[in-house]
């Protein structure tokens, strides 16, 4: 199995297991043998995380890819409606935004970047409402707080009370969606 280390300004150790291999992240300054050992008390978990890992695939082998004119439906849809759902949530949340994109992704549901322009993966539009407008208030809380911390869930929270179980609702479902896309130059 490939394993790639990513090492920054973390103070721990963790891993996930992805399409690729094995992703451990680690502080800078954490010794080769440590990563190793870390790997190696985790084997278990590796090796069911590899069992349902290869069982998710296999379900989703069967899921037919989008064509590209449905694709592109898909793209107008989302420009209107994630724009509109933007503005009304704008207000809410109390922030400004820049551009927004709506883009062909096969990994991201939205992104904010540090200017505030907004990225939708057209791929949305195929998941309930309110799961859309969980990722569109999530993307425009970044506008207050740009990290993952609880005070960003806050402000998550407080417009969007249900969000974890939106949230939920992309972890299981949000594979069979992504695999549809097929393989694009973007």
């Amino acid at each position: 199995m490939d394993i790639k280390v990513i090492r920054s300004q973390r103070r721990t150790l963790s891993m996930a297991l992805k399409p690729e291999g094995l992703v451990v992240r680690a502080p800078l300054r954490i010794s080769d043998r440590q990563i190793q050992q870390f790997i190696e008390s985790h084997r278990n978990w590796i090796q069911k995380a590899v069992v349902r890992q290869e069982q998710r695939q296999r379900e989703l082998a069967g899921i037919p890819t989008l064509t590209e004119k449905e694709l592109q439906r898909l793209v107008e849809e989302a420009r209107t409606y994630i724009t509109e759902r933007v503005i009304y949530y704008a207000s809410l949340v109390g922030v400004t935004y820049g551009r927004i994109t709506i883009r062909k992704q096969k990994a991201r549901w939205g992104s904010c970047s540090a200017r505030g322009n907004l990225n939708f993966n057209c791929l949305l539009m195929l998941t309930p409402d309110e799961v859309i407008d969980s990722v569109v208030v999530h993307e425009l809380c970044h506008r207050k707080v740009m990290n993952h911390s609880e005070a960003f869930y806050r402000e998550v929270l407080c417009v969007c009370p249900d969000y974890w179980e939106h949230h939920r609702w992309l972890k299981e479902h949000g594979d069979a969606i992504m695999c549809r896309m097929p393989v694009i130059d973007q």
